[in-house]
């Protein structure tokens, strides 16, 4: 689904680089896909996105001992 329709990001890349780079921010997400927000109307889904992803992240750690 796409998120930024400003940068043409979806859900998947973002995911992607936040994975990769380990990045909590969104601007620092934003410029691991090469772009910057351009409206501002999808910072907040690119953090619900970034909780969301943490919380899944801390979950498997949580199971990891």
């Amino acid at each position: 689904m796409y998120i930024c329709l400003c940068n043409a990001l979806t859900d998947r890349k973002l995911k992607q680089a936040a994975a990769a780079t380990g990045s909590t921010r969104p601007g620092e997400i934003y410029a691991a896909c090469g772009c910057r927000a351009q409206c501002g109307q999808c910072v907040q889904a690119v953090l619900d996105l970034l909780r969301d992803h943490a919380n899944q992240v801390a979950d498997q750690l949580q199971g990891a001992d």
